[in-house]
């Protein structure tokens, strides 16, 4: 327990002496303060996670920085929201856990290695030092023991063993796929980082490569990935929503047209098999095998085959370029007509979707539409609105589901019917099926970069790939090298990739491309749970603290991270690592922190020192701030007044406390009579502190906490006298909202308790209960109408008669003027709890 020292004391101020000099003068000595408390909770462990605990266990994990080398506000609100409700829940009995890492391997490290001449190594641990010191001025309640990197050999080692064992269940495998390489940097890029058709570092044309690379069979998830969003009822709906469209499940039917005057059959995919009457042409993607074949004695095919592959290959990119095509010679034929189709190559057609291959319905498909008018191919409008005839020519795509028309056998048919009867056809013709399709690929992980884990693949001529054996790893990446910007150093040396085979012992390589750094960010919310453990990836303590109870980050990671972790949850749990299904129970996404209308950033010179905000104002400030600004969920625009005002309420109520303890400290109110003015105090109170918990618990709303707590102490400050029982209030007053804003600004909440009880310390108190005996109104407040309009108001006892109360509205002064004119009373309505009105004339 910290010492009781009396505040003005403690602080040595000379300005307690009198209220109105302390009130003009004293700022609280936020430094001093935040300073002890940090020092207090290291020193005394106070946020250690342990498993021995019969409490409730709560799992709070915000997603981790990357280390960057300092703070952004974007971090501050979103360690601050993880910390707030994790302190909460402490103080409800909870055991909790708020653990603390860095995703530390990436390009950033690489990109400032080049520019700084250092290792990416050195670079990344020292802003991990750095940024840590950094997260501790915040004061967040951190069980720091529990710390990971990602770029320690002590933390891949594990994805690598994860690696290799999917790796020989068939669930990892290698294949040749279409990627955007930089010549100059001699790596892949991501389409992101294709700007305008070149590297975005480099500025080199960038060419489409097939390369051997890695793929995650994420695809043999897709059903369960799907279903069980369902059962993820703590999640934002938007979420969830994203990632049903991303995995994309559709129903359709496989089409194959057989080629003419060749071998074998053109297999398309479609969901839409209603319009196949309506197909005119298909067009296949640059690197489909009839584009190989078609281009072997035509130049110019060759020669847009190998633009075609200098583009993009993101279908973002793909739906809004140009459409480009040329025909191949070549014909199809119509599985139901036999009508003969040409086949072109046309660049809106990726390899990666489907099977690298369309029919093309121009009417009724707005690519296609924009395609066959470029190059004059014909269409055939074969859907139409129900009821209604379309307007020919077409001037755009109709693309809505209607009735089949121009359809031979299927005229009439609505979208579900049409696309049966088609299917079975098809079937019945062996030239088609239904199908199931997933938007969905398979994971592709290899990347070509130097810092992150190393692929714990080995190369042999006589074994082929073979997986690096658990005892031999981890496969360790050199940490001292040197950074030219032209390829990765580890394909430079020999000492890296030159090795023996596990199997056969004969010479080999070392695979040389590293993983995808949403690998690593993947599954460590499970090893937070068994930070060191050295028997493997997790042990039983991952199946205590798992799934997470609450976890928070920002809406750009809504897809993919979120998709990855929920994968590989799923594969930890069937290698029998884990028990659970599925990785985070509740879910807030927050929203970004906005400044003159947009985002913060460096180079838009809109960004704050999150530094500078704590060194001047304190980390308390910061941190209500933040909470009170808006909503989680929502945007926050920054304001230095805001800022101002978070710190004058903080003042505020440091001045409060003083002037409160002037006398002295006494017990908080149990018993005695009390005034209807301190009653109305009392009964506020213990209304706030109702609503402050589902503000906290059920609604996440912070803001309105903050403010319930600030109509308080504007009640508060009107309370006059200095009688035993009206202080004994105030001393339930200032307890209560010191233990209600202490998960937001915990160090001047630590500093005013120690000097309002000395009998615990804060970080053993819990979280107040609301006196519902104190909340019951024996007074209600009328609203009185003459004639309709509103004249005034009374307060009465609950209990009153009907009878007393119209007469004592008629005694009111406000009413009498109205009697003074002669008139009479006609009728007095009172509807109970609400108003008086009286009817005169």
């Amino acid at each position: 327990m910290l010492p009781h020292i009396p505040l003005a004391s403690r602080y040595n101020s000379g300005l307690f002496i009198h209220t109105k000099i302390f009130a003009m003068q004293q700022q609280y000595p936020f430094k001093e303060i935040e300073e002890r408390a940090q020092q207090y909770w290291e020193t005394n462990q106070t946020f250690k996670a342990t498993e021995k605990s019969d409490k409730p266990k709560y799992y709070c994990l915000s997603m981790f920085p990357y280390p960057s080398g300092r703070l952004h506000m974007g971090h501050v609100r979103n360690y601050t929201i993880g910390d707030v409700l994790s302190r909460f829940h402490r103080m409800r009995g909870f055991n909790v856990m708020q653990p603390m890492g860095w995703d530390a391997f990436g390009l950033p490290a690489e990109n400032a290695a080049i520019k700084n001449n250092v290792a990416p190594a050195g670079w990344t641990y020292s802003n991990i030092e750095h940024m840590k010191e950094q997260l501790k001025s915040l004061g967040l309640g951190i069980s720091w023991d529990r710390e990971i990197a990602t770029c320690t050999p002590e933390y891949y080692r594990w994805e690598q063993w994860l690696f290799t064992e999917l790796f020989k269940k068939g669930l990892i495998y290698k294949k040749t796929a279409t990627v955007n390489w930089d010549p100059v940097d001699q790596t892949v890029l991501a389409n992101e980082q294709v700007i305008d058709g070149k590297g975005w570092r480099s500025g080199a044309v960038v060419e489409k490569r097939d390369i051997p690379q890695y793929f995650m069979k994420i695809t043999a998830y897709a059903d369960e990935l799907l279903a069980d969003l369902d059962k993820l009822e703590g999640w934002p709906e938007q979420v969830k929503t994203m990632q049903r469209n991303w995995i994309g499940k559709s129903y359709g039917c496989e089409v194959e047209f057989p080629i003419v005057g060749g071998n074998g059959n053109l297999k398309v995919y479609t969901t839409r098999p209603d319009t196949l009457m309506g197909a005119t042409y298909v067009a296949v993607a640059a690197e489909h095998a009839l584009a190989t074949q078609a281009a072997e004695n035509n130049p110019a095919l060759q020669a847009f085959i190998q633009e075609c592959k200098m583009g993009s290959v993101a279908e973002a990119d793909m739906a809004t370029a140009e459409k480009k095509g040329m025909a191949t010679g070549l014909f199809v034929q119509h599985p139901i007509t036999g009508e003969q189709l040409p086949v072109w190559v046309a660049n809106y057609v990726l390899i990666s979707y489907g099977e690298g291959a369309v029919m093309a319905v121009p009417a009724h498909d707005e690519r296609d539409f924009e395609f066959a008018n470029k190059y004059s191919l014909p269409m055939k409008v074969v859907i139409k609105p129900q009821g209604t005839e379309l307007d020919l020519p077409l001037t755009a795509a109709f693309t809505e589901h209607g009735v089949l028309f121009n359809s031979g056998a299927f005229d009439g048919l609505d979208f579900d019917s049409a696309s049966s009867k088609i299917a079975e056809a098809l079937t019945t013709k062996n030239l088609g099926k239904r199908r199931t399709q997933y938007r969905l690929r398979d994971w592709g992980v290899s990347r070509q970069r130097y810092w992150g884990c190393p692929i714990p693949i080995v190369h042999c001529a006589s074994c082929g790939e073979v997986p690096v054996p658990a005892d031999q790893l981890p496969v360790r990446l050199p940490e001292d090298v040197v950074m030219d910007g032209v390829g990765s150093p580890i394909k430079k040396d020999p000492s890296f990739y030159e090795t023996t085979c596990p199997s056969c012992g004969g010479k080999a390589t070392r695979e040389t491309d590293t993983m995808d750094t949403f690998f690593e960010s993947s599954w460590y919310f499970a090893r937070y749970a068994s930070f060191d453990c050295h028997t493997g990836m997790v042990d039983e303590r991952a199946n205590y603290w798992l799934p997470v109870d609450q976890y928070i980050g920002g809406i750009e990671h809504a897809i993919l991270h979120l998709l990855y972790a929920r994968f590989f949850n799923k594969l930890m749990r069937d290698v029998g690592l884990l028990k659970n299904d599925e990785p985070f129970t509740h879910l807030l996404t927050q929203g970004m922190v906005l400044k003159e209308g947009t985002k913060m950033s460096k180079s838009k010179g809109n960004t704050v020192d999150p530094q500078a905000l704590i060194d001047t104002y304190g980390a308390d400030t910061a941190r209500l701030f933040m909470m009170f600004a808006a909503p989680p969920e929502q945007s926050l625009e920054w304001a230095d007044s805001g800022v101002e005002g978070a710190h004058r309420f903080l003042r505020r109520l440091w001045t409060f406390v003083a002037t409160h303890l002037e006398n002295g400290a006494v017990a908080a109110y149990k018993t005695g009579e009390l005034t209807a003015e301190v009653k109305t105090l009392r009964r506020q109170l213990h209304q706030t502190i109702e609503k402050i918990t589902d503000d906290y618990g059920r609604r996440q709303t912070f803001n309105t906490a903050i403010a319930a707590v600030m109509e308080l102490m504007n009640a508060y400050g009107k309370i006059e006298g200095e009688d035993a029982v009206t202080r004994s209030v105030r001393q339930e007053v200032l307890e209560n909202v010191v233990l209600l804003l202490s998960p937001i600004v915990p160090h001047i909440c630590q500093a005013l308790w120690a000097e309002l009880r000395q009998d615990i310390v804060i970080e053993d108190a819990t979280w107040p209960s609301a006196d519902q005996s104190a909340m019951v109104q024996d007074e209600v407040e009328l609203v009185v109408q003459v004639n309709g309009k509103l004249r005034g108001s009374i307060t009465v006892a609950k209990t009153m008669a009907k009878e007393a109360i119209e007469q004592h509205a008629l005694a009111q002064p406000f009413v009498q003027k109205f009697l003074e004119e002669g008139s009479a009373v006609r009728k007095i309505i009172v509807v109970p709890n609400k108003l008086v009105n009286i009817v005169v004339g």
